[in-house]
């Protein structure tokens, strides 16, 4: 199993950047897909999530309305579109795989997990 995420980087306050995680050695379209965020000094937290279909997503109320998640099923790729930057949005985003048919934001119910990918937003 392998999830690669990339297109980190970094960028002005009010820019834009577009992740992506590309999966491998599991049935991609079976799984619930999530974005995690962790900055320095704090915890690995919730910022989006994606069904199997694509249909239903859910985001955390701080990239609510900035933030996109999709996915492709035939590249087995999930994307996380990020507007608006902030400084505050900068951590390294890791990428990760749940086996549910439920939509998650807890952290402990993801199977898989990418390695991350760094996102520096300057002020």
């Amino acid at each position: 199993v392998q999830l690669q995420a990339s297109g980190g980087g970094l960028v002005q306050a009010g820019g834009s950047l577009r992740l992506s995680c590309a999966a491998s050695g599991f049935i991609f379209s079976r799984y619930v897909m999530g974005w995690f965020r962790q900055a320095p000094g704090k915890e690995r937290e919730f910022v989006a999530a994606i069904n199997w279909s694509g249909r239903s997503t859910s985001y955390a109320d701080s990239v609510k309305g900035r933030f996109t998640i999709s996915r492709d099923n035939a590249k087995n790729t999930v994307y996380l579109q990020m507007n608006s930057l902030k400084p505050e949005d900068t951590a390294v985003y890791y990428c990760a795989a749940d086996y549910t048919s439920l939509l998650t934001t807890t952290i402990n119910l993801y199977d898989y997990w990418g390695q991350g990918t760094q996102v520096t937003v300057s002020s």
